[in-house]
């Protein structure tokens, strides 16, 4: 059997109405790979998945659906990925639920790469946005895949950051991955496709439902070392995703705020429960055991002056950015960079309202 005729017969076990993933796992379990599971017999599948399943799998007729699907996957940087592929993301295979097959785009590489999820509020503050950017940035200079679900407010957020940097990045979506939502990050999904990956574990055309998103939070959580919340209301998704990585054993992370602020209220109920407050990057870095350190960290000397002459013009009173634009002469884009490392290093710390303060080590 060629490899088409191998992932058409993935195709048809997936794509079987009414059979979800656990049915899909026992039949492979039993039978082996799914040319085997579509060659039992009939009395064979009945005793594994009793008798109204066997005969769905038997008569259930989606070749126009195989076909389609086939068709998207030989288009360029379109892909189709079984648990029986190598390049099946490897973290996900340690979940109970992985999913049978996945629909890809972008990048293969990246799906088996240190990876940390960062997500939050569809309506966060500035602040958080601010945030989620920054720490997005910072972790993928370190060399951590960024991994979000290309929701509005901080998943968007997470998703520039690193691509700001290295394009590391991947999302998650809970429709088909033909359909791109929201609308409004349509622009930021083609970044993300051309820099990063786009995965998504269900049948094309399948549209925005409700369901399908906490389904969709399983693979954030577990495709990564650990889930950061940046912020949440006691009432949002983010929270659904960091109680999966606590049950998938993955670390959990949150950014307090202000005991004042809605939007904080759900982070503070993750440090309540055992979730690792976070401060600073290296707070992230320390936790994971991660000391990678990308070529962009490694300062030249030339580099090395020009960071101990920002922190010479910051002082140690908090500062926005453009005025330490002015007060260095380096560009915002510079300056901005150099933030990141120092704030990696321990050396600033990031305020409320987009302000930097220099940290005394004395």
């Amino acid at each position: 059997m060629n490899a088409a005729e191998s992932l058409a017969n993935w195709l048809r076990l997936t794509l079987i109405p009414g059979i979800g993933g656990e049915t899909q796992r026992k039949l492979l379990s039993a039978f082996g790979l799914p040319e085997a599971v579509f060659l039992a017999s009939r009395s064979a599948l009945r005793n594994v998945v009793g008798d109204k399943t066997a005969s769905l799998v038997l008569d259930t007729d989606n070749q126009l659906m195989i076909e389609e699907a086939l068709r998207w996957s030989e288009k360029p940087g379109q892909h189709l990925l079984c648990l029986a592929d190598a390049e099946y993301p490897q973290s996900l295979l340690q979940i109970p639920d992985p999913p049978t097959l996945l629909y890809v785009r972008g990048r293969l590489d990246l799906l088996n790469t240190p990876a940390l999820a960062i997500v939050g509020s569809r309506n966060p503050t500035p602040q958080g946005i601010s945030n989620a950017e920054r720490f997005a940035a910072a972790l993928a200079d370190a060399q951590l895949t960024i991994t979000s679900g290309l929701a509005l407010g901080i998943d968007a957020a997470a998703h520039r950051g690193a691509l700001r940097v290295s394009g590391n990045t991947v999302a998650f979506i809970g429709t088909g991955i033909d359909r791109l939502y929201p609308s409004a990050n349509r622009g930021l999904a083609h970044e993300i496709e051309d820099y990063g990956t786009i995965i998504s574990e269900f049948r094309l055309s399948t549209p925005a439902i409700a369901a399908n998103f906490p389904r969709r939070n399983r693979l954030i959580s577990g495709f990564s070392r650990g889930v950061l919340v940046v912020e949440a209301t006691t009432e949002s998704g983010s929270l659904i995703t960091a109680r999966l990585a606590a049950e998938q054993g993955r670390e959990v992370f949150a950014i307090p705020g202000s005991i004042h602020s809605p939007q904080a209220r759900g982070c503070h109920q993750l440090i309540k429960q055992g979730a690792k407050l976070v401060e600073t990057v290296q707070d992230v870095l320390d936790e994971l055991h991660w000391f990678s350190i990308s070529p962009r960290q490694k300062v030249s000397p030339a580099s090395g002056d020009q960071t101990n002459d920002l922190l010479l013009s910051m002082g140690f009173d908090p500062c926005a950015l453009d005025e330490l634009v002015e007060r260095s002469g380096l560009t915002a884009d510079v300056v901005s960079v150099m933030l990141l490392h120092l704030e990696m290093n321990g050396q600033v710390g990031s305020l409320p309202g987009g302000r930097y303060q220099r940290i005394s080590h004395n």
